[in-house]
């Protein structure tokens, strides 16, 4: 694979994505087809799930073998643009 000179990362490398948004019974599975157009490999069962305390929001973790920049780049661009996504880091 080509060295990716614009990243500070090497790649691949296992990268986690936190994704949170307003609780709903399809937040996971529409953040899940996201990743996985993105990351075919990602296994959905590694996602962790985090409740926020009074229940209104959710917030997954998406650790997947991140294969270059900008495969991490158009994976927050769609997950950005998407109005149930209320922040990632």
């Amino acid at each position: 694979m080509a060295e990716d000179k614009t990243s500070l990362l090497q790649f691949p490398t296992p990268f986690p994505i936190k994704i949170m948004g307003e609780a709903s019974t399809d937040f996971a599975d529409k953040v899940l087809a996201i990743v996985l157009k993105h990351a075919p490999d990602f296994d959905p069962r590694s996602i962790e799930l985090r409740p926020s305390k009074q229940g209104r929001y959710v917030g997954l973790t998406c650790t997947i073998n991140a294969v270059s920049q900008a495969q991490l780049d158009a994976l927050y661009r769609e997950l950005s643009a998407q109005t149930y996504v209320k922040m990632m880091l």
